[in-house]
């Protein structure tokens, strides 16, 4: 496979499929008008989202497979490594394809907020799988910034697109919602192995050598990125994954305080905690009482 190769432009973009550009900043593309492309490894500059019409091969998710086998969408933001790794000189791309420039969004509502969208740090693994009729609302959207390409350039043009495609990413929200509420059995096979991850943790030495456990080194554990596994605890559980690693650190901390052996700052040393006051402050905060109230309270 060759080394990286970079999109930086849409009309680079456009170019690869063999397709026109009609506006320097964004580009639909109805992919079976495509030409054929060379599979390769790509660092996108661009807000890319491609819809695959063929319905993808059963994926892995977790211990379990998807269960939602339709169309699928995928989101890469600038920044993002995309492409394949497939043993074969050429692909025919399917499906549809929006792509726009970070320029297009400034000094706009959606350039201020576009970071909220977190499914542009999902994992491939955690695509978005829609319905058809979810399927027709997102090419309705495409056909809004369509239409808008179709035309000439004017004063409103930018607007209308931009405002379609915030359109487009707040219906994603939605779907995306609605994925995390059918795969409840496999939200919860996570949550288990999530509070077995941290269980095993704070069993081992590791606090002394790592620190507290992070939301990323646990995403990472769980093979999810730290997005899609922050969404999922927040989903699942009410409270953002930080916080219930917090609760975690708590549950166990209680226990450690009654060892009248050591004192707090050894417990908050063995917890994963660099300077002892952090422990204290936190522990006050859940559960009312510093360390040393609640050891002599105990007693």
């Amino acid at each position: 496979m060759d080394k990286i190769k970079k999109v930086d432009s849409v009309s680079q973009f456009n170019a690869k499929r063999g397709q026109q550009t009609l506006h320097p900043l964004v580009s639909v593309l109805d992919q079976s008008k495509s030409t054929l492309i060379q599979p390769a490894r790509q660092l996108s500059e661009l807000y890319i989202i491609f819809l695959k019409d063929a319905k993808c091969s059963p994926l892995q998710y977790g211990r379990n497979q998807y269960d939602y086998q339709d169309e699928t969408l995928l989101f890469i933001a600038p920044g993002q490594v995309f492409g394949f790794d497939e043993d074969v000189d050429t692909l025919q791309p399917n499906g549809w394809a929006l792509a726009f420039h970070p320029d297009l969004l400034r000094g706009t509502s959606l350039g201020k907020h576009i970071k909220d969208y977190d499914f542009f740090s999902y994992d491939v693994n955690e695509a978005l799988h829609i319905s058809d009729r979810e399927r027709q609302l997102v090419l309705e959207c495409f056909q809004k910034i369509q239409y808008e390409l179709d035309h000439p350039i004017d004063k409103h043009s930018r607007t209308l697109i931009v405002s379609a495609i915030e359109l487009f990413l707040n219906y994603c929200v939605r779907f995306y919602d609605r994925q995390f509420i059918t795969r409840e059995h496999l939200n919860k096979d996570v949550l288990v192995r999530f509070e077995e991850l941290l269980d095993t943790y704070f069993d081992s030495d590791k606090p002394q050598t790592l620190g507290l456990p992070s939301v990323g080194y646990c995403a990472d554990q769980l093979n999810l990125s730290a997005n899609y596994f922050g969404e999922l605890v927040k989903k699942e559980t009410g409270k953002s994954a930080k916080d219930y690693i917090h609760t975690k650190v708590i549950e166990v901390a209680k226990e450690k305080v009654f060892d009248a052996s050591k004192s707090i700052s050894e417990v908050a040393y063995n917890m994963g905690f660099k300077y002892p006051q952090h422990f204290t402050r936190l522990f006050k905060q859940h559960v009312g009482q510093s360390p040393n109230e609640y050891r002599m309270a105990s007693n």
